[in-house]
């Protein structure tokens, strides 16, 4: 049951960051996927909230832009704008198809992108990508504007570095190599409308079939999404083939039972994680 609440529209960033720091019970809302939901079912993540602030009206939280060296995305861009940016389509691929997984059309036309990490749940489908892109998160606050990696930015599961008097503005991504080719993959329990059980974004360069650099990120699979540094540094400099494919997902499945721990599920989830990632590494590295 969603309780009684006041509810607010802040029109600049700043209007927003003042409410949000004159009441402590006070939390932000754009597209509304996770808030809403919380309510219902009756989140202890949610139960001191009084008052909502609205931040989808905010001009600034919804654009893209580009630069020489990035590409700067509003904290409020929905999942739908993502999909049909030629920017986003034409710079970050791999944001475009976790994009494209995210729930139901009307999520997507509501979810916003900083919505979905800042909840920090393991399903979280931008966080494989945005890792693997090295995102950078900016936040804001009456006092001071910072940038911090998402990676830094994410502490465990629903908790993140975001103080109760900040809002994150926008979503830094540095411009990649045009020689890096990737992608993401998503298994969930349907095709459709499905939240992620297993997820893996991947990034490669090549050199004459030599791995001249690779980024890995887990999603689903591991309690949060991370970054997996020192299977990158273990595939630099091999060359491609299906012996060492085979070799670098043997070993992505000991490092991620390493995170996890042996759970019921890892019998089942570290092979097909494996298998996973082998396949995907397979049509990325002979596209």
């Amino acid at each position: 049951m969603i309780p009684q609440l006041n509810f607010v529209k802040a029109n600049t960033v700043l209007s927003a960051i003042k409410l949000l720091s004159s009441d402590k019970n006070a939390r932000l809302i754009a597209g509304g996927t996770d808030v809403i939901p919380g309510f219902q079912i009756e989140s202890k993540r949610f139960k001191d909230v009084k008052l909502l602030i609205d931040i989808n009206s905010i001009k600034e939280l919804k654009t893209i832009k580009r630069f020489k060296d990035r590409i700067e995305i509003g904290s409020a861009v929905t999942f739908s704008e993502l999909i049909t940016s030629n920017i986003i389509q034409s710079e970050f691929p791999l944001l475009v198809n976790a994009a494209s997984t995210v729930g139901s059309v009307q999520i997507r036309n509501l979810a916003t992108l900083a919505g979905n990490f800042i909840n920090n749940a393991s399903c979280a489908d931008s966080v494989p990508p945005l890792l693997v892109y090295n995102a950078r998160i900016e936040i804001r606050s009456l006092k001071e504007t910072r940038q911090i990696s998402l990676e830094k930015f994410l502490l465990e599961p629903y908790r993140t570095k975001l103080k109760k008097n900040e809002i994150v503005t926008k979503v830094v991504l540095p411009l990649t190599n045009k020689n890096v080719k990737g992608d993401f993959y998503k298994l969930g329990r349907r095709r459709a409308v499905a939240i992620s059980r297993i997820s893996l974004a991947v990034l490669v360069e090549l050199d004459n079939s030599i791995i001249k650099d690779i980024r890995i990120a887990s999603g689903a699979v591991t309690p949060i999404g991370v970054r997996f540094y020192d299977l990158e540094k273990f595939a630099i400099g091999e060359k491609v083939d299906s012996d060492f494919l085979k070799k670098l997902s043997i070993e992505l499945g000991k490092t991620i039972l390493k995170v996890t721990g042996l759970r019921w599920s890892s019998p089942y989830k570290l092979p097909v994680v494996q298998q996973m990632f082998y396949q995907l590494l397979e049509k990325v590295c002979n596209e």
